[in-house]
């Protein structure tokens, strides 16, 4: 997928160029600034920064990449948090979009970013990440390139802790163990065979126990493929093919093979991407799922998190992408 947010070592990334979030001296630090210095061996690194003599905060420098996995290193210093009025904001962007610029001019596919200032230098983690995929994903819909934020524990990262309780909540709400399915189910066999069912008594859990107990029989009546469904939904929604893979965080060549296959079938994370793409409602969401043999449950905590964002109208992917990550669960795209 264009944009990944995984949990990883920074100096073991297998890309093009990894991002070091330097000091303006461009001398070894500590944090991911030292850990990537030794990792490449710290009296080249620092040579090679020495002749380049130092580095503005929110521009960009290119090194090699020496020991790393990573072609070249780009060195960028972060804005050191002073409250968030020295135009810190403006400041972070720039690291991140000078940086991503400069690896486009040594024509990179891959890169690797940290979270940038939010170790040593103070920037509030929500408001770091926000930075980050905000300007990376505008950054990616007019350029093609794979760019990964590495985070190495979940202390580094910083999801809004307003959308994280709502979430939990609504997961609270809503989700109902496999076993706990399995024993309402029998035990409204046992009661509905000697009495009537009220209506009031069929709850949200059985309809999607009917949608899922009745997939099997809605996948022989099929008319359309997924690649059918979903390119009628692409010229209903009047976007274009481009717009769509995108907003999917879709690999451009993966929705190549889509347009192409009119029998392919996705895996499931990358159906709910075009789903979120095109701002489908639950309805329509099932509905091209379907096509592909999926469906969405209660018993599944990445489901009722798709469902919760549907919901509430929410279709920004990679807001849905860094909830899904805080939750332990996969990311949306391919």
């Amino acid at each position: 997928m264009p944009l990944e947010i995984v949990r990883h070592d920074l100096t073991k990334m297998s890309v093009d160029v990894i991002v070091n979030a330097a000091n303006t001296a461009l001398k070894m630090g500590g944090g991911v600034c030292g850990a990537i210095f030794q990792a490449t061996g710290t009296r080249e690194l620092q040579e090679a920064c020495d002749q380049i003599g130092g580095c503005k905060v929110g521009e960009a420098v290119i090194t090699e990449g020496y020991n790393l996995d990573a072609k070249f290193i780009i060195h960028t210093p972060g804005p050191i948090w002073q409250g968030g009025s020295n135009n810190e904001a403006a400041l972070l962007k720039a690291s991140y979009l000078n940086s991503l610029e400069l690896s486009k001019k040594h024509h990179c596919e891959s890169i690797a970013f940290p979270l940038i200032s939010t170790g040593i230098y103070g920037y509030p983690k929500e408001e770091a990440l926000q930075i980050a995929v905000s300007t990376i994903s505008s950054f990616l819909l007019h350029n093609d390139m794979l760019v990964y934020l590495v985070v190495f524990d979940k202390k580094s990262f910083g999801v809004s802790k307003k959308l994280f309780t709502s979430i939990h909540q609504y997961i609270d709400e809503h989700y109902v163990e496999e076993v706990e399915l399995t024993f309402q189910r029998y035990g409204r066999e046992e009661r509905y065979a000697g009495e009537p069912m009220h209506e009031e008594e069929f709850r949200t859990e059985d309809i999607f126990e009917v949608k899922n107990e009745s997939l099997v029989n809605l996948l022989d009546q099929l008319d359309e493929s997924f690649s059918e469904r979903l390119f009628r939904f692409i010229d209903e929604k009047e976007m274009t093919d481009v717009e769509t893979y995108k907003r999917a965080n879709i690999d451009r060549r993966l929705f190549s093979k889509i347009r192409n296959g009119v029998e392919y079938t996705p895996a499931k994370k990358t159906a709910i991407a075009f789903a979120i793409a095109l701002r489908l409602n639950l309805k329509e969401t099932m509905d091209l799922l379907s096509t592909a043999g999926y469906t969405l449950s209660h018993n599944n905590k990445f489901d009722i998190i798709i469902e919760f964002f549907i919901q509430q109208a929410n279709y920004n992917i990679h807001e849905i992408n860094e909830a899904l990550f805080a939750f332990d669960q996969p990311l949306l795209g391919a």
